[in-house]
């Protein structure tokens, strides 16, 4: 879908630098206007954007702590053992590596928690984002309409921000694969 985007905007970006029609059922009377917009500049100057970094950034320094702590006693548990591992029976070396190797797996289960894909600061940052995201839209799209800009890219990422609906050809295209005409 993103690859769909930036080629769709590269064509937009490409006619425009070459001053060709896009569309043939586009009036001469109005040009397809386009705007850059850089959301990282914006996003820098956004207090709400500002606090949501700082708080995201305590949290997740506060669960990295937590986690570097599971791995010291993890690391200095496994240097007992092995310091020990000579003068223990087998049942009881048994019994200590599976300590170990629970302890091992908590510690990989709170990593995962706390910090993979779905883990609770991806959902944390995705809680505090989504409000911004929504504002950044919202005038990105006052802006485009007051200014008559039909398309707006993100000048850092070349993704669409906005764009006319009358520049959609998502059913034409179909009506074409549907027909056959391709």
């Amino acid at each position: 879908m993103k690859k769909e985007l930036i080629s769709i905007s590269l064509v937009f970006v490409l006619a425009i630098f070459f001053k060709m029609p896009l569309f043939s059922q586009q009036s001469s009377s109005s040009p397809l206007k386009v705007g850059i917009v850089d959301i990282e500049i914006i996003l820098k100057e956004m207090p709400e954007a500002v606090d949501a970094d700082k708080k995201l950034k305590e949290i997740g320094t506060k669960w990295q702590d937590t986690l570097l702590a599971m791995k010291k006693d993890l690391d200095d548990k496994l240097q007992q053992y092995q310091k020990r591992k000579s003068v223990m029976t087998i049942d009881q070396q048994q019994k200590e590596e599976e300590s170990l190797q629970n302890l091992n797996m908590q510690l990989m289960q709170y990593q995962e928690q706390k910090f993979g894909q779905t883990g609770e600061l991806s959902a944390t940052r995705e809680q505090f984002l989504t409000p911004i995201r929504e504002k950044i839209r919202q005038a990105i799209q006052k802006v485009a309409k007051e200014e008559k800009i039909n398309l707006v890219l993100d000048k850092t990422s070349q993704a669409v921000l906005y764009y006319d609906d009358k520049f959609d050809l998502t059913y034409k295209v179909l009506d074409v694969i549907k027909r056959g005409d391709n």
